[in-house]
């Protein structure tokens, strides 16, 4: 009898290893069947361009580091956008206060303003007007208008520029009209582009 259950149990030591091979191999299917899978990440959805919120009425101010009013800018209505962080608005009027204390308006029917405040593009019987001033140098700089379906006015460098037709006039009735114009206020500098034509007006006599 002994000898009996020896002889079975060697049989089964024999195949025990191949027994629980068996085991773990189905144990193992029975897992990878079972265990749930991770979902694929949400692609992100591109951002739409829908304004965020709306203003009416507004005034908006801009201040430099050192606390003085750098512009101001009100409309009558204002839509934000947050996927180019820019601003829309109705009838924009902007009032720029330069380094050298001249003033600088643009009013249009419609602009876009950039997140700081630094830049403006105005459409839409657009015009910028800079008054005239004296330097320290006893320098004087005449008033001088811009009139144009679209003027990018750049606050900071003070320049304004334009890839539509033009209209400047520029002190007592000196005018001028251009397919382009890029113009810089601190280096005194104007570019006109295209069929440009000039009135200029005689200097009157000092009595």
């Amino acid at each position: 009898m002994v000898l009996r259950v020896r002889r079975v149990w060697d049989r089964l030591a024999v195949y025990l290893p191949l027994l629980l091979m068996g085991v773990m191999a189905m144990t193992t299917y029975w897992l990878v069947r079972n265990t749930p899978t991770m979902s694929e990440p949400e692609l992100e959805a591109a951002p739409r361009h829908v304004p965020d919120y709306f203003m009416r009425d507004f005034s908006v101010k801009v201040f430099g580091e050192d606390g003085k009013l750098k512009s101001e800018m009100v409309g009558i209505e204002g839509r934000h956008y947050p996927d180019t962080d820019t601003l829309e608005i109705d009838q924009p009027r902007i009032r720029i206060l330069g380094a050298e204390g001249r003033i600088t308006t643009a009013v249009a029917a419609r602009g876009l303003i950039n997140a700081d405040g630094s830049e403006a593009q105005l459409f839409d019987k657009a015009v910028v007007i800079r008054e005239a001033s004296t330097s320290a140098q006893g320098v004087v700089t005449p008033r001088s208008e811009l009139q144009s379906d679209f003027l990018h006015l750049f606050a900071n460098t003070e320049q304004v520029r334009s890839h539509l037709p033009v209209v400047l006039v520029r002190g007592a009735g000196d005018r001028f009209t251009a397919d382009g114009m890029d113009y810089d206020n601190l280096d005194r500098l104007m570019q006109l582009t295209g069929r440009v034509r000039g009135t200029l007006q005689p200097p009157k006599d000092k009595k």
